[in-house]
């Protein structure tokens, strides 16, 4: 399998309580940004990567979602959707509950996150590690959000959100590329956080590390909404947009 062929699992089923009121009744994924919602910027984005499978991880207002955009046919892409069900498993059980259409071997990318970078080059990195997982970490020192790795020599030697050390200069950058293997002894139909496998795959040293210079964009809080909206109407779009309120 080449990092092309490897489906992409967008975690879009959280509640986004940091974007209410917008999201109390709009999902993140359909939020605004430069006029037409985000999922569309997404798209583009893992479309001109050379990606085009995409398996969305819905729960909270999953069904507009699939109303707006179902199989992703419409842009020249394929989209499958797995729902938590009567209640929101966390990340990792979002994953973990979406595995039968995920195969050995996934990108994860957050439904929040806009990350302009070389997919491929990523997804080739952690099939030559030969690891089960593998983290993108970007040299934050606070800038962005809270660092929470500890990386050198291309190792991630801690990974932790709770507990902080001096070393933690790096931070989560937002995309994984996982092997169905690492979510081995996680409890299905249950609330797993993804961070927890992480840190699990750190102890085993199964996870690889690969730093990205560039800095990440995210629509989870209102500030980062609006930063991605000015960078967004300021980039020409190379594909047709999608209007919110038109649907196509």
């Amino acid at each position: 399998m080449t990092a092309a062929q490897l489906p992409v699992a967008l975690l879009a089923g959280g509640l986004a309580t940091r974007l209410r009121p917008i999201t109390e009744k709009v999902p993140k994924l359909l939020i605004e940004v430069a006029g037409e919602p985000f999922f569309s910027h997404q798209i583009r984005l893992l479309k001109k990567a050379g990606l085009t499978r995409i398996v969305l991880c819905v729960g909270y207002l999953g069904e507009k979602i699939v109303e707006l955009y179902g199989d992703g046919s419409q842009w020249g892409i394929q989209i499958e959707y797995s729902f938590d069900g009567p209640k929101l498993l966390g990340t990792g059980g979002a994953l973990i509950q979406a595995l039968p259409k995920l195969g050995d071997a996934f990108y994860v990318l957050y439904g929040d996150s806009f990350l302009p970078i070389d997919y491929l080059a990523v997804g080739d990195h952690f099939l030559r590690s030969s690891r089960l997982g593998l983290m993108t970490v970007f040299e934050n020192h606070e800038r962005y959000d809270a660092s929470n790795v500890e990386f050198a020599d291309g190792e991630i030697k801690v990974y932790d959100k709770k507990n902080k050390t001096p070393a933690m200069h790096h931070i989560d950058y937002g995309l994984g590329v996982f092997r169905a293997a690492a979510f081995d002894g996680f409890a299905r139909d249950a609330v797993v956080d993804l961070a927890a496998v992480q840190g699990a795959l750190v102890a085993r040293r199964e996870l690889a590390g690969y730093e990205i210079p560039e800095r990440f964009y995210e629509i989870g809080s209102h500030e980062g909404l609006k930063e991605l909206d000015v960078l967004l109407r300021a980039t020409p779009a190379d594909a047709p947009r999608w209007s919110a309120r038109q649907g196509k």
